[in-house]
């Protein structure tokens, strides 16, 4: 934005507005930027931010990192440091000053950066990131792959050609990323999600070929590390060599050495596959004949056995001792019977032996008064009235003396 200041041709600004229209211009212009140098005058505030100058030889640049971004970056800012940071320049408008609200801070150099490496190695891992339990396994036999890499990157070409070796009907999707420099972990991060949203990928390959520890930083970037983690879908890190860790490495279901190797993990070899199948092929072969042989020898002993080619003698046989079976229920039927008729006879007979009207035949007689049996001779007093019952007829009497 140009101002024209010709006081002929417009009124003057005041000091309000012109800051106003310069944080305007420089806001517009300057939305996302990376700047390097080194820090100085650092100092957190008690409200939580940070603020301090980045510097080189001929200038300087003031910064502030808000709170809400303190908290999340994986490196702060310190004396000394020489780091890159990256965000919107604006206008402090009291004061006049234009400064870049820091986004991201990565530092600059080997030293800085292990330091960085190892204090978000032991933030994420006190957050259990990195713990075994929540490991996702990889399904065996996966139908499609998905890629977070470089399109160009020399990682993509050895993957794919892996993949189409061991098992070329495997279906790859590739998420093309830039895999280092500003922007990178954003990207990477971005992909992995993409991947998650869009579904149908049963698990994912994350990573590039070797470098230094400044080519290999989007993957120790924390917004990779949380994507990594958050990312239903299970993850195969694959960075850089054998000898290089990434925090991807730690965050991952599954670390690779390489990114060939990644791709060898995923999937076993298809004639490795075809080799088990055939095996188990032959094996169930092998034991379907052994049945198959069993049972035709057990059905030719039952086609040659006796009972088999003579069931008529079989059944004479069951005939006879069904005969013998019957004699001797009748055997026992009959004298059961005689012996029952035995006992009825008999106990027929002691009835009737102790049948009254038989003893009264033996001349014994029954006396009653007023219907009742009398039993003693002091039941009858002088001229009172009885009735005596003999066997054939019963006659009323008188009592005398």
């Amino acid at each position: 934005m140009l101002f024209d200041f010709r006081p002929a041709e417009r009124r003057p600004y005041s000091v309000t507005e012109i800051t106003r229209l310069v944080k305007q211009a420089l806001e517009s212009a300057y939305p996302n930027v990376w700047v390097v140098g080194e820090v100085s005058n650092c100092r957190r505030h008690s409200s939580g931010h940070w603020y301090f100058t980045l510097k080189d030889e001929n200038a300087q640049l003031a910064a502030v990192l808000w709170r809400s971004r303190a908290e999340i970056v994986s490196v702060l800012p310190e004396d000394g440091m020489k780091a890159q940071v990256r965000g919107p320049l604006t206008v402090y408008q009291p004061r006049g000053v234009y400064q870049i609200e820091v986004q991201q801070i990565l530092p600059v150099g080997l030293g800085e950066l292990q330091l960085a490496f190892e204090k978000l190695k032991r933030k994420l891992a006190a957050e259990g990131l990195f713990d075994q339990s929540r490991k996702k396994p990889l399904p065996q036999f996966p139908q499609r792959i998905g890629l977070v890499t470089s399109p160009t990157g020399a990682a993509i070409q050895d993957i794919r050609s892996v993949l189409s070796r061991r098992f070329p009907s495997l279906e790859v999707i590739v998420a093309p990323v830039r895999v280092q420099g500003p922007g990178a972990a954003e990207e990477i991060a971005g992909a992995i999600r993409d991947m998650n949203a869009f579904g149908g990928v049963d698990v994912l390959i994350v990573g590039r070929g070797g470098g230094s520890l400044e080519d290999l930083w989007a993957f120790n970037e924390e917004v990779v590390a949380r994507a990594i983690a958050e990312s239903d879908i299970p993850v195969i890190s694959a960075v850089g060599h054998e000898i290089d860790y990434s925090i991807a490495d730690f965050v991952a279901d599954l670390r690779a050495p390489t990114p060939s190797a990644a791709a060898e993990l995923v999937i076993r070899d298809r004639t490795e596959l075809v080799d088990i199948l055939s095996n188990i092929c032959y094996t169930l072969k092998e034991r379907i004949q052994d049945r198959i042989d069993f049972l035709g020898d057990r059905i030719q002993r039952l086609i040659t056995s006796y009972t088999f080619n003579r069931p008529r003698d079989l059944l004479r046989q069951y005939v006879q001792r069904l005969d013998e079976l019957d004699r001797s229920l009748s055997l026992s039927t009959g004298h059961a019977l005689e012996s029952a008729v035995n006992r009825h006879v008999s106990l027929q007979q002691q009835l009737e032996a102790l049948s009254p009207q038989n003893v009264l035949r033996r001349g014994y007689a029954l006396v009653r008064k007023n219907g009742r049996v009398v039993t003693r001779a002091r039941e009858l007093a002088e001229g009172e009235g009885a009735e005596i019952q003999f066997h054939d007829d019963t006659v009323n009497v008188k009592v005398g003396k």
